[in-house]
């Protein structure tokens, strides 16, 4: 082969390899990424293959010999032998004796040890050991007062369903899709159905995805045709139809250059993406939401997002916000996963990383995580909406927050407060509050109705009356959802269950009212938004004897609604008349209206 061939071939025959690694891996190019340094690391190896082979005879690979010769006569002390290895070349030198070149070869292993002690040094120098006050500092966390901060819901905006619940709904409903059901499928992923406020209301919505490869062929050319949308507060579930000619065209579902990361990639090749979301806007238009990933400590350590990329999977335009900059609407900026993690650091790290080993003064644990420690044995998962602990979502003022409960690294089943993170800003604020935690609530709600067998979903935070309130499902062995539960999270045994969510409420109330350790006012309740109210004039009033119980039947001007309320609802019913002014609160309950307060 000519000397011009043997350079020629060699030089193509890598860039091919290289392009293709590069459209397979697709690597940000930023020193921050691990990623990079690696895809780096095998761009040398891939050059030093295709250039190596054609000269394996030329005496520019002899100290290849030498030093694999090296290994087998001293083992791997031969490696850090630099000095004496220096020594005997120039002693060999001075004498004349020839010697193997150092060509082209011996400088590209030595920068592929070189990157990867990078790799190694700039992980070492980024941890925790050597950083622990940074990592607890990545999220700034504020004490804040629950009954201000978080205003009672109504409880049409709250969901009923959890995730699990929501992705059997979703199936259910491409499955009766009979145009659609052989072509697409609904992606399921974990990082699928996202939780989002649209319209005032709690939705979790999915894009569809092609069925199988020979689908993706078929129908590609096209697009995805819609995507699913479930309301969790009315378990409603449609499948959104797009017009003809705006299908989806940038999805996770997608292949070559129309997957989304892929695509991200080609147009902002210098970003580190995080974990994309898929979301909504205010008029229903389809987005995706794809984070940009910023190392806050040392070379690679600190994970945090300094912005989004928007993605109109439809039209396939880009924009790029700073974190300051994001728009309104958009509802998950910062990944649960992301936030979770950082307030693992928070509780963690504060008093220094010896600390959060031994002592563990002040050391806080999010519900569902690893306790540290050196002897620690404790192996909880955390888990979105799944089982016995993690993190679960809650909205407030068209914000979706993520919840979770922290404990002492030294209790499994005590909640020493709460957090919540605004994942849209990433604000994020501690409420102190001595109770149970979501797995300890889980139990309670359970063991309430043990004769049923049923199962409790991650429960969600409320607040009721002014008072931390879990709020959770009972699903039966398949899945479904057959009653409800609300337990007071300072005293967990305070439970109220039902077959509908006011029949739990109307029980929970009761509970609440009838515990002599809870001191709660009436006007809590009576302007509680989660409880239905109405003011009025009594138009008539009567009292009837019920199994040896004194119930006031009542009607209000205007008002075709029975009411009916015991004395404890107010001592002063005996008296009360047509033309009393009153304020109730109530609960619908077989076609009546039963009086949890009157004022």
């Amino acid at each position: 082969m000519s000397k011009s061939k043997r350079t020629i071939v060699p030089i193509i025959l890598s860039v091919v390899i290289i392009g293709v690694l590069y459209y397979v891996t697709i690597p940000p190019i930023n020193i921050q990424s691990v990623q990079f340094w690696w895809f780096i690391i095998w761009c040398l190896i891939i050059v030093s293959v295709c250039f190596g082979v054609p000269r394996a005879q030329e005496g520019t690979t002899s100290f290849i010999s030498e030093f694999l010769e090296g290994l087998n006569r001293e083992g791997l002390a031969y490696i850090f032998k630099f000095r004496e290895r220096r020594a005997e070349r120039k002693k060999a030198k001075a004498e004349g004796k020839k010697q193997g070149k150092r060509g082209w070869l011996f400088w590209v292993v030595s920068a592929i040890i070189v990157l990867l002690l990078g790799i190694f040094v700039g992980q070492i120098a980024s941890s925790a050991l050597f950083n622990a006050r940074a990592y607890s500092d990545l999220l700034e966390v504020k004490e804040g007062n629950f009954a201000e901060d978080i205003s009672e819901i109504s409880m049409k905006s709250v969901p009923v369903v959890d995730k699990d619940t929501a992705v059997r709904l979703g199936s259910r409903t491409i499955g009766e899709m009979s145009d659609l059901v052989s072509q697409f499928a609904i992606d399921e992923g974990y990082d699928s159905y996202t939780q989002i406020n649209y319209q005032n209301s709690p939705y979790r919505v999915a894009p569809l995805i092609y069925a199988d490869p020979i689908k993706w062929i078929m129908n590609t050319w096209n697009g995805l045709p819609g995507f699913v949308t479930v309301n969790m507060a009315t378990q409603e579930t449609q499948l959104v139809r797009l017009p003809e000619g705006k299908y989806i065209h940038i999805s996770t579902g997608e292949h070559f250059n129309n997957q989304l990361y892929r695509y991200v990639r080609f147009r902002y090749p210098f970003e580190i993406l995080g974990t994309a979301a898929f979301e909504l806007d205010d008029d229903g238009n389809p987005y995706w939401i794809v984070p940009t990933v910023k190392m806050r400590i040392g070379l690679f350590g600190g994970e945090d997002y300094d912005g989004i990329i928007l993605v109109d999977p439809v039209s396939g335009e880009t924009q790029k916000y700073s974190a300051e900059e994001v728009p309104n609407w958009v509802d998950k900026a910062f990944s649960a996963d992301l936030v979770y993690e950082q307030l693992g650091y928070y509780g963690k790290y504060r008093s220094g990383f010896i600390n959060s080993l031994v002592g563990q003064s002040g050391v806080l644990v999010p519900t569902g995580s690893a306790a540290p420690g050196l002897f620690s044995d404790k192996n909880k998962t955390a888990s979105a909406g799944g089982a016995k602990g993690g993190y679960n979502y809650l909205a407030i003022n068209d914000d979706v927050y993520m919840y979770t409960g922290m404990t002492s690294a030294n209790s499994d089943e005590s909640l020493v407060g709460f957090t919540l993170v605004n994942l849209r800003t990433k604000e994020t604020r501690y409420y102190t509050c001595a109770g149970a935690t979501e797995s300890s609530a889980m139990s309670s709600a359970e063991g309430q109705v043990q004769q049923m067998s049923y199962n409790a979903t991650s429960p969600l935070l409320l607040n009721i009356a002014d008072r931390p309130t879990y709020f959770l499902s009972l699903k039966d062995g398949a899945g479904l959802v057959k009653m409800y539960a609300f337990i007071d999270v300072q005293q967990y045994q305070i439970v109220g269950t039902g077959s509908t969510v006011a029949d739990a409420q109307t029980a929970y109330i009761a509970a609440l009212t009838n515990d002599a350790q809870i001191k709660i006012d009436d006007r809590a309740i009576a302007n509680s938004d989660t409880i239905p109210k109405v003011d009025g004039t009594i138009d008539a009033i009567q009292s009837v004897v019920v199994e040896g119980n004194t119930l006031f039947y009542f009607k209000l001007q205007g008002d075709s609604s029975i009411y009916i309320a015991g004395i404890n609802a107010n001592l002063n019913l005996p008296f009360m008349g047509p033309g009393t002014q009153v304020s109730v609160t109530y609960t619908e309950k077989d076609g009546a209206r039963e009086v949890t307060t009157l004022n």
